[in-house]
C-alpha cells in the first residue's frame, strides 16, 4: 500500500511513500506520519491511500503519531476547500486544522500518580496516628491524586507508600486532563420558557435540523465533482448542475439587543443532542467565551443528563488545548465553544453551527490561511448537513444582502425579552461642548450627570472607547516633534502606568523623553495629545474618587484569568464603572448596567475603509445594547463630532433596516461588497522602490491573467494606508469582480510563475475585512 502524504512545508505537492507492513493497519487517511524528506525527517498528514504510485525507489513511512486519526476525512476536504478558495498552499490550510498543542510529535498528556483505596480483607492493620489520619482521608475520597492526598493530610509521600506497602491502597500512574474550567462551581439551569418570537424562530431552525438535511444519496453524487475541485463557496452559487439550496439550512437571526438569542442557541443545542448529533458555537471575542461557557455548562454540564462541553481558543494553556481537543476527538465532549478556530473542531456527527455577533471582523484570520470562520462554517455545514445559525443585532451587509436573494432565510426578533425596552439612545454634539472650554473634554457636562446619578442610586455604568493607552501622540508645540515609530508609519502611543512610548502595530517600545528630542529645540514642555482608557480611567478616578473603577483593555489584562475574575467581579456589583475597548462591546449581560457612555464615537468613521459606515454603526448599537437588560430602564450616551452621520443617526434610533437601505445604494454604486467580491494583494519589502516596481509589474501579470473577465476592476498599485508597517513598505492591488471562484483559481496559478526580487513578499486576502 502507498500513502500519499502533504508533508507540513510550503512546497504546494504530495508525496508518494510505502507503508511497511507493520503499519498497515495504523495508517488511514487523517493520519499524522513522519516520513523521511532528503536527509531530514519531517511530519505530514495522510491525504489519500493507493495501490500504485507514479514514482519508483518509494521510501518508507517511519512512523505513525498518534493512536487514532487526527484528521478526519470531513476536515481534510474542508482544509482542501479552503487552500484553494483562499490561494494558500493547501499544506499551511491542513496544518491550522490542527492546534499545535495536537501536532506535536510526542503525546501532550500530563500523567499524575493516583492513589486508590483497595478492599480490606482478614484484620485490619494496627496504624501510627499519621498514618491513621491519612487513611481517614483515602477511605472517605476512596480514589484522589497523590499531590492532593499529600497536601490535605499535610504529610509526604513516604507515609503514603507505608500504607502502600501494607496493602491499603495502590499508587498508580494516570492520564490527569486539565480542565480549565474545573475549579468553577457551576449551578445548573433549566431551559426557560420562550415568548412568541422566541418560538416562531426555535420552530424553523428545528425543522431545519428535523430535515436533516444530510444530503441523500443522489444529492451527494451532484455534490461530489464541487466538494472534490472544492470550489463550494459560502455566498456564490455553483454550476447549475450542481447548485444547492441554502436557504433550507442557513438561518440569519437578526435579533435586537437582549431578544434572547442565546436561549434559542442553547434549546436549538439541546435538539441537537437528542438527534444524536454535536454542536459547534462560534463567538468573536475571547472575552465573551467565559459568560458563554459558564451558560452552556450550567445547561448541559450539569444534572442527570450530563454532555461534556470543550473550549477551544487562544487563551487556554497548551496542555489545555491538547486535552480539550481530544475529548472532542474521542466524543466525549459533545459541544464546542470557542474562538474561530473551533470551526475545525473534530464534531462528529455534527448537527449544528452557531455563529455568534456573525458580523464581527475577528472570525478573519488575519495571515494565512487567511480564511473568515462564518463563510467556512457556511461550507461545513453544506458539506456534513449540519444546520447553520448565524446570530446578530447587526448583521453583516453582505448575510443580510444574502437573505434578500433568498441564499439565506432571515429569522428576525424585534422585541428584547419580557417586554423590556430599547435604551434612550442621546447623542451629544462635543462641537457645543468644546466651545465652552479651551480643550476638548472627555466627559460632556450631560454624561457627567448621568454617571454621578447612577453611583448614586447604586447602578452599574459601562464606559466605552476603542482605543487603548494614555494619549494617542507624544507632540513638542514648538518644532512640531511628533515621536513616531522607527518601523511603522505610525505615532507612538503613550502608556502612563508602563511610562512606556509603545507602537501599536509592530510592539516597538522606547521611555518617554523629558524634553523634546529634537536637539535643535530640547523643550521641556513636551505635550500629550489625545486620549486612550488609561487616560479615561485616570479622570474618573479624579472625578469620582469614591466610585470602584475598573478598566478592560488588552493592557489590563495579562492572565488568563484576569477576563473571568473582572468580569465575575462586575457582575455581582463590586465593580460601579467599567471602562474599555471593544471586547466589553458585545455579548455581555449586566442586568444592573443602566448607562452606557461612549466617549468618542465617530474614531472610525474616517477610516479609509468602505466599511467605516458600518463597523461605526454597529459597534455603537452592540455597546448600546449593554443597558438597560435588567427591569429599569437603560440610557446611553453617544457623544461625537460628526453627530448628524447617518451611521450614528441610524444606530440612535436602532433603525438596522433603514441604515442598510442607504448603505447598499452606496455599495452598489461603486461596486463593493457586497454586490461584488474583493481580493486584496499586498507587496511587503524593505526596499521601497523594489516594491513599487513589482506593484507595476503584477498589474500587468494581472491584466494578461484575469483577461477576459466580465466585470473586473483593478484598482492600483498604490502605498497601502498603513504605508510602513514592521520596517517593511507596503503597496496593494485590489481586485472586485462579481465571482470569486474563477479569480482565485488564476491568482493561484499567477503566484506559482510569478518571480518577485529578492527581499519582496506577496500576499493574497480574499474577501479581506481590513484594508490597512
Amino acid at each position: 500500500m502507498i500513502a500519499r502524504v502533504t508533508l507540513e512545508l510550503a512546497l504546494r505537492k504530495e508525496f508518494d511513500y510505502l507503508i511497511p507492513p507493520e503499519l498497515v493497519e495504523q495508517v488511514d487517511v487523517g493520519s499524522r506520519v513522519q516520513v523521511p524528506f532528503g536527509p531530514r525527517k519531517v511530519l505530514g498528514c495522510v491525504t489519500a491511500l493507493a495501490e500504485e504510485s507514479d514514482r519508483t525507489k518509494l521510501r518508507f513511512i517511519l512512523k505513525v503519531i498518534g493512536a487514532q486519526t487526527l484528521v478526519t476525512p470531513k476536515i481534510l476536504r474542508l482544509a482542501r476547500w479552503i487552500g484553494e478558495y483562499y490561494c494558500c498552499p493547501p499544506e499551511i490550510a491542513l496544518k491550522s486544522v490542527l492546534p499545535e498543542a495536537v501536532r506535536k510529535e510526542q503525546a501532550g498528556w500530563r500523567e499524575r500518580l493516583f492513589v486508590r483505596a483497595l478492599p480490606v480483607t482478614g484484620e485490619f492493620p494496627k496504624l501510627p496516628k499519621r498514618q491513621r489520619e491519612v487513611w481517614n482521608i483515602i477511605e472517605e475520597r476512596r480514589e484522589l491524586p497523590l499531590q492532593e492526598l499529600i497536601d490535605l493530610a499535610e504529610t509526604t509521600g513516604a507515609t503514603v507508600r507505608h500504607l502502600e506497602d501494607k496493602g491499603l491502597l495502590t499508587i498508580t500512574t494516570e492520564i490527569s486532563e486539565r480542565d480549565p474550567y474545573a475549579r468553577e462551581q457551576i449551578l445548573p439551569t433549566q431551559p426557560l420558557v420562550l415568548n412568541v418570537q422566541q418560538v416562531r424562530v426555535l420552530e424553523k431552525v428545528i425543522e431545519a435540523m428535523d430535515k436533516g438535511h444530510a444530503p441523500a444519496p443522489a444529492e451527494i453524487a451532484k455534490l461530489k465533482p464541487v466538494l472534490e475541485d472544492f470550489r463550494l463557496q459560502p455566498e456564490e452559487s455553483v454550476s447549475p448542475k450542481t447548485k444547492t439550496d441554502n436557504s433550507k439550512s442557513v438561518f440569519l437571526l437578526h435579533g435586537v439587543t437582549g431578544s434572547g438569542k442565546t436561549e434559542i442557541y442553547l434549546q436549538a443545542i439541546a435538539h441537537a443532542l437528542e438527534q444524536g448529533k454535536g454542536a459547534i458555537v462560534l463567538v468573536p471575542e475571547i472575552s465573551l467565551t467565559p459568560q458563554t461557557v459558564e451558560r452552556f455548562k450550567a445547561r448541559f454540564s450539569s444534572g442527570p443528563r450530563q454532555t461534556l462541553v470543550a473550549v477551544l481558543h487562544s487563551h487556554l494553556s497548551a496542555g489545555e488545548r491538547h486535552d480539550e481537543w481530544h475529548k472532542i476527538r474521542q466524543g466525549r465532549a459533545r459541544i464546542v465553544i470557542g474562538a474561530r478556530s473551533a470551526i475545525f473542531a473534530p464534531v462528529e456527527p455534527l448537527g449544528l453551527i452557531i455563529v455568534d455577533e456573525e458580523h464581527e471582523h475577528t472570525y478573519k484570520q488575519e495571515e494565512s490561511p487567511r480564511y473568515h470562520a462564518r463563510d467556512v462554517a457556511i461550507v461545513r455545514g453544506q458539506m456534513e448537513g449540519a444546520v447553520v445559525v448565524l446570530g446578530s443585532a447587526t448583521p453583516s451587509m453582505e448575510s443580510f444582502y444574502n437573505c434578500g436573494r433568498g441564499k439565506y432565510t432571515l429569522l428576525e426578533m424585534l422585541e428584547r425579552v419580557d417586554n423590556k425596552k430599547m435604551p434612550i439612545v442621546r447623542v451629544i454634539d462635543m462641537r457645543q461642548a468644546m466651545r465652552r472650554g479651551k480643550t476638548i473634554p472627555i466627559f460632556s457636562p450631560q454624561l457627567k450627570e448621568a454617571i454621578t446619578q447612577r453611583l448614586e442610586r447604586k447602578e452599574q455604568t459601562i464606559l466605552f472607547l476603542n482605543r487603548r493607552g494614555f494619549s494617542t501622540s507624544l507632540q513638542c508645540p514648538l518644532c512640531g516633534y511628533v515621536a513616531e515609530c522607527p518601523n511603522c508609519s505610525v505615532s507612538l502611543t503613550f502608556h502612563r502606568r508602563a511610562q512606556i512610548l509603545a507602537c501599536h502595530v509592530c510592539g516597538h517600545t522606547e521611555p518617554v523623553p523629558p524634553i523634546c528630542p529634537n536637539t535643535k529645540c530640547a523643550n521641556p514642555q513636551i505635550r500629550y495629545s489625545g486620549l486612550g482608557t488609561e487616560k479615561v480611567e485616570d479622570t474618573l478616578v479624579k472625578l469620582f474618587p469614591d466610585a470602584r473603577i475598573k478598566r478592560m483593555d488588552s493592557d489590563a489584562l495579562k492572565r488568563k484569568d484576569d477576563y473571568r475574575r473582572i468580569l465575575g467581579d462586575f457582575r455581582v456589583g463590586k465593580i460601579d464603572i467599567l471602562v474599555g475597548t471593544q471586547m466589553i462591546a458585545k455579548g455581555l449581560h449586566f442586568p444592573n448596567v443602566t448607562l452606557v457612555g461612549i466617549i468618542y464615537a465617530d474614531l472610525a468613521l474616517h477610516m479609509p475603509d468602505f466599511r467605516a459606515g458600518e463597523r461605526t454603526f454597529q459597534l455603537l448599537t452592540q455597546v448600546a445594547g449593554r443597558a438597560g437588560r435588567g427591569d429599569i430602564e437603560g440610557e446611553v450616551f453617544v457623544q461625537a463630532f460628526t453627530p448628524f452621520h447617518p451611521a450614528i443617526q441610524y444606530a440612535r434610533r436602532h433603525d438596522f433596516a433603514g441604515f442598510y437601505e442607504q448603505e447598499i445604494e452606496f455599495r452598489e454604486q461603486l461596486k463593493y461588497p457586497p454586490s461584488s467580491r474583493v481580493a486584496l494583494l499586498t507587496l511587503k519589502g524593505r526596499n521601497e522602490e523594489k516594491v513599487s516596481l513589482s506593484a507595476d509589474h503584477l498589474r500587468r501579470e494581472l491584466e494578461k491573467s484575469l483577461a477576459g473577465m466580465k466585470d473586473m476592476v483593478i484598482a492600483g498599485p498604490a502605498p497601502a494606508p498603513l504605508a510602513r508597517a514592521e520596517s517593511n513598505y507596503r503597496y496593494q492591488i485590489m481586485l472586485r469582480a462579481r465571482q470569486m471562484t474563477t479569480v482565485s483559481q488564476r491568482l493561484a496559478v499567477l503566484m506559482q510563475a510569478l518571480s518577485l526580487p529578492d527581499g519582496v513578499t506577496l500576499s493574497v486576502d480574499i474577501d479581506p475585512v481590513n484594508l490597512a
